[in-house]
C-alpha cells in the first residue's frame, strides 16, 4: 500500500510528519513490518531527528546554511545548488520498523520532511510493508 501526502512548505524548514505516517499505518491495519517514507524532490529530503525541542530543528537548519551556503561559483542556472546539496546530505527517504501497529521510534524521535527550496507544494509517499516478526 502506498499513501501519497501533500504539504505546502515555506522557504526553508523541517516539517514534522510523524503523525501523518502513524495515521497511514493505522489505516493500513499492519501491525508488524516496515514503513518507508520517500521524498520525490531533488531540493527536499527526509530525516529522523529530535521532535521534543524545536531548537534542535533550528540548529540543524542553521548548521546546514552555514555549511552549504549559496556560492557564486555554482553553475546550476536555477540558483538553488545549495538546496540540492542539502537534500543529498539528508537523503530522500527514511525506513522505520513497525511494531504493534506503531512506528518503532526512539522517545525523542520524529520524522521530518526537509524543505530547502520553498515555498513549494510538495508530495511525499508512505509505503507500508507487512512482515512476519522474526527473531535475531
Amino acid at each position: 500500500m502506498v499513501t501519497k501526502c501533500s504539504l505546502r512548505t515555506d522557504v526553508e524548514g523541517f516539517y514534522n510528519i510523524t503523525q501523518k505516517v502513524n495515521q497511514a499505518i493505522r489505516e493500513s491495519g499492519v501491525s508488524e513490518g516496515i514503513c518507508v517514507v520517500f521524498c520525490p524532490h531533488t531540493t527536499a529530503g527526509m530525516t529522523i531527528n529530535e521532535n521534543a525541542d524545536p531548537d534542535v530543528v533550528t540548529d540543524l537548519l542553521f548548521a546546514l546554511k552555514k555549511t552549504l551556503p549559496d556560492r557564486p561559483e555554482f553553475r546550476h542556472c536555477e540558483g538553488n545548488s545549495a538546496a540540492h546539496l542539502k537534500a543529498s546530505l539528508t537523503g530522500s527517504s527514511v525506513t522505520v520498523i513497525i511494531e504493534n501497529g506503531r512506528l518503532l521510534l526512539g522517545t525523542w524521535q520524529g520524522i521530518y520532511f526537509c524543505e530547502y527550496d520553498g515555498p513549494r507544494n510538495r508530495n511525499f509517499y508512505i509505503k507500508i510493508i507487512s512482515g512476519n516478526e522474526t527473531s535475531c
